[in-house]
């Protein structure tokens, strides 16, 4: 009995000391409720504000998993009076999420049909043998391709072309050397970098494009998006390959064996099927529909197109979907937008951003450079310390109510949030080549805190001299 008495207090006080932030937060979440509603804030904007602390603190803690946080957020928006269950339903589901929900299915499919051997292939034929052209390949195409199906689904697919690449040019594959931290990171830096390129690219490019037209700021298509991020997209490309060149020069300045390897084994699985050139054209319609169509029938009713054909021409089974689709992201975005627009109804979002520039005028002189500084500089930081969905669905409500022009605060917040280049949980993209094992979090920042600043020069740039002859 002693024994079982021990052992219970054992498990609970091991409960206890995982789940210190979940306590603390609860605890803290109560001592907010009741503090007095600050002067200027309704008390349905001061519970916004609770809530919105509370989603910080636990998905920086992870003290519990980030679907289990977008539920409670839910919760939380009913259980403390900031809308009615209905409300708070129709501000969860919107285009964004049918967007989000479709983009992650046609991502599935895209995998399932295997084509990241023969993308590998394509990538070499261009790029020749060199290990620095291989690297500036890896970049480009990482970046292109998640500028339209996601930063995480690129990495996934590219994973393995590394891996293999590594594993054939005869290295060790559980040990780190500074071939395979390049051509990782190769990976990780391009997915970042495209993720600004278009509304696909990213759920926070959607959730801004969701911010500007619910909050009758401006709509922008498809094109318009790419027309603002697509050149800095492409600048940034020579300028990521320089810095992870510099910062992890190999030894290996040539990769034929490797090469030679991955050709046979290519060549080995014959030539395209006809499901998977049936794919490829799936998604070449599902890209011009996005392209043409959605600013008719939106961005989400697009992908769920994709995502029909797929099923229909039998190129995946819904079970496979099913299975392999992330519900809790589709969770989260919503519950992320849906915090967004309680932050901007209850005039939580005005309060924030009115209080924030009130204090960075003692720093700054200049209105337009407070903006701008508080919009990118605190989103490339919290960026890299939460996700950059969760960054821009909190910032975006604040950034969209501290005045001058909102198309230009929210692209370059968005853009902003990419910037995910210091830390292991700063994107999906970080997380999945840190899985590896070849890659420390010292070499995060190694490489990160250099691209870090170029980049928020280049956006500064052009966010001042190049947008404003767009608008």
């Amino acid at each position: 009995m002693l024994a079982f008495s021990n052992n219970s207090l054992a498990n609970y006080l091991f409960w206890v000391s995982r789940k210190k932030w979940l306590i603390i937060t609860f605890f803290l979440s109560i001592g907010l409720f009741y503090l007095p509603t600050p002067e200027g804030l309704s008390s349905e904007g001061h519970r916004t504000l609770i809530i919105v602390v509370t989603t910080l603190i636990l998905i920086v803690s992870e003290s519990i998993p980030l679907p289990a946080v977008a539920i409670l957020i839910l919760i939380m928006e009913v259980t403390l009076g900031v809308d009615s269950p209905d409300g708070v339903a129709a501000s969860f589901m919107s285009d964004a999420v049918f967007f989000i929900m479709g983009s992650l299915m046609l991502a599935v499919s895209i995998v399932h049909q295997g084509l990241d051997k023969r993308l590998a292939l394509a990538i070499i034929n261009i790029t020749g043998n060199k290990t620095i052209n291989i690297t500036f390949g890896f970049v480009t195409v990482s970046a292109l391709m998640s500028s339209f199906i996601g930063e995480h689904t690129v990495a996934a697919m590219m994973l393995p072309v590394v891996l293999a690449l590594i594993k054939n040019a005869g290295l060790d594959t559980s040990k780190a050397t500074k071939l395979s931290t390049l051509l990782l990171f190769s990976i990780a830096y391009g997915c970042a970098l495209g993720s600004i390129g278009t509304p696909s690219g990213g759920g926070r490019n959607v959730i801004m494009i969701g911010y500007l037209s619910e909050f009758g700021l401006g709509d922008i298509s498809y094109l318009e998006w790419m027309k603002y991020t697509y050149p800095m997209l492409l600048i940034e490309i020579p300028i990521a390959v320089t810095v992870l060149w510099l910062t992890f020069t190999p030894k290996q300045k040539s990769l034929d064996t490797a090469i030679r390897k991955l050709k046979v084994n290519v060549a080995k699985s014959g030539k395209l099927s006809g499901k998977q050139l049936m794919a490829i054209l799936v998604f070449i319609l599902v890209f011009l529909g996005w392209v043409f169509l959605s600013p008719f029938i939106g961005l989400g009713i697009v992908a769920l197109a994709g995502v029909f054909f797929y099923l229909t021409f039998g190129l995946i089974e819904w079970p496979d979907i099913a299975r392999r689709t992330n519900w809790g992201v589709i969770l989260l975005f919503g519950s992320a937008i849906s915090l967004g627009i309680q932050m901007k109804e209850t005039g939580a979002a005005l309060y924030v951003a009115e209080n924030a520039l009130y204090s960075l005028q003692y720093i700054f002189k200049d209105i337009e450079i407070v903006r701008w500084f508080f919009s990118v500089v605190l989103s490339a930081i919290l960026t890299n310390l939460l996700s950059n969905a969760a960054t821009v669905a909190v910032l975006g409500p604040i950034v969209l109510d501290m005045g001058g022009n909102p198309i230009i605060l929210g692209i370059a917040t968005s853009v902003a949030s990419a910037f995910a280049y210091l830390t292991i949980v700063a994107s999906p993209t970080c997380m999945i080549i840190h899985s590896t094992g070849l890659v420390s979090s010292n070499d995060y920042f190694k490489a990160g805190w250099k691209l870090f600043i170029i980049s928020i020069i280049l956006l500064f740039l052009v966010s001042f001299f190049y947008w404003p002859i767009l608008l």
